[in-house]
């Protein structure tokens, strides 16, 4: 879901203007700093590849971690159904500065993103509100793939959650819950990801409000998290979720990725939810650590 945006820049998505040291803007030092460069990446030949290989490839970074995030890119679908909440211009490049930075302009809630409490509470935290301690927790992985394949608007219910406790055990203290229902397979056509147009067309599975009141009532979690575009079903037409749980100081986590990579408890998610200033929100990198 939607409501503001905010202009980053950076070497790629997101990430906060280059600093430290000077670089001379003329073409002939940017060249020297690229063969520079490059006789230092030939020095250090695998190591380099092996720093630089998982993190343009988007899988695992390395053995024990596993990425739970979509690339962001500017076609990412959106909640609305224009596709178009993130562009990026490039505001320096080699030939004329010696360096390479883009400018994005991306609506808060794009992508693999965080949903604040503040996004739907008055008075809740804001995104750089929110204790880094909330953001390191146990993962637990509740499944329904198989009633998602049956009714696009599945919801994790009460039931599930109790089903899951009585296989895998209690689930713990401080703990971040994520539905896995399949649909991150779908991402790459969005009107499929969706489930329609855009809202209010949209079907795609969420939490209910009842399993999110189950969990406020019965067990300390930080957050949930979704493999949809909100923790909402997409049917939905009151937002209990959002309305019910955010406000509570916990967060939720939308758009996540590859959580049939990590099992149903027994690892612990990192969250790297960007502090943007009074955020409701933001794009994050969210890692499972196995």
């Amino acid at each position: 879901m939607c409501v503001s945006g905010t202009t980053a820049h950076g070497h790629g998505s997101y990430s906060q203007e280059s600093s430290g040291g000077t670089v001379a803007a003329n073409s002939t030092t940017g060249l020297s700093r690229r063969s520079f460069f490059k006789a230092g990446a030939t020095v250090a030949g695998g190591a380099a590849i092996a720093i630089a290989g998982p993190l343009g490839s988007g899988k695992a970074a390395a053995p024990g971690v596993v990425d739970l995030t979509h690339r962001l890119i500017n076609a990412f679908p959106t909640f609305g159904g224009d596709d178009a909440s993130a562009s990026d211009v490039v505001v320096s490049n080699f030939d004329t500065d010696g360096f390479y930075q883009l400018q994005w302009t991306i609506v808060e809630h794009t992508g693999t993103h965080m949903d604040a409490p503040g996004h739907f509470g008055d008075g809740a935290m804001l995104v750089d509100e929110i204790p880094a301690s909330h953001l390191v927790a146990p993962l637990a992985v509740v499944d329904i793939k198989q009633k998602a394949s049956h009714d696009p608007n599945a919801t994790v219910d009460p039931e599930d959650l109790v089903a899951y406790e009585r296989r895998h055990g209690r689930i713990p203290d401080g703990a971040f819950v994520a539905m896995n229902s399949g649909w991150a397979s779908l991402v790459d056509d969005g009107d499929v990801f969706r489930g329609g147009t855009g809202f209010p067309d949209l079907n795609f599975p969420g939490f209910s409000g009842d399993a999110t009141d189950w969990l406020i009532a019965r067990r300390n979690v930080v957050g949930i998290g979704v493999d949809t575009l909100s923790i909402d079903p997409g049917n939905s037409a009151d937002f209990a979720v959002h309305f019910g749980f955010l406000p509570t100081n916990r967060y939720g986590i939308e758009n996540l990725a590859n959580l049939d990579s990590v099992p149903p408890r027994g690892t612990r998610v990192v969250v790297g939810a960007i502090p943007w200033e009074d955020g409701s929100g933001g794009p994050c990198r969210v890692l499972a650590l196995t």
